[in-house]
């Protein structure tokens, strides 16, 4: 019975002390409240860094899906000016050869008619 007797003291003065104890200073110079304060206070900053952080690699993601797009339509109005030029100069080389070619044929003809051929002389315009 003693024994309980002195274990119910004990219990009873932990219990009272406790409330003192969180005024009383700790090694570093700190009472139990201000620790308490610092972890809640050190929480609410790492909670606030933490959305910073995402809302940040959000924005970095977004950005960079948009550097992508930009990049792709790049790519394909590049591409696509490209053909488009290649088109124009198959399609300027097809007109200058043919120009060539009928250029030929009309000095041959002149050539002929010059030296008497005149089945390859032009007709004579009719005079209006």
């Amino acid at each position: 019975m003693t024994r309980s007797i002195f274990a119910a003291a004990v219990v009873a003065a932990l219990m009272s002390s406790a409330p003192a104890m969180a005024f009383q200073k700790l090694p570093d110079g700190t009472t139990v409240q201000e620790r308490a304060d610092t972890a809640k206070l050190n929480a609410e900053q790492l909670a606030k860094a933490d959305a910073e952080t995402a809302r940040y690699q959000q924005s970095v993601s977004q950005y960079e899906q948009q550097k992508a797009a930009i990049a792709e339509q790049t790519a394909a109005a590049q591409a696509k000016y490209a053909d488009e030029t290649a088109a124009y100069e198959a399609e300027k080389a097809r007109v200058a050869a043919m120009a060539a070619e009928e250029r030929q044929k009309w000095e041959a003809d002149v050539a002929a008619c010059k030296a008497g051929d005149t089945s390859r002389c032009a007709k004579p315009q009719p005079k209006e």
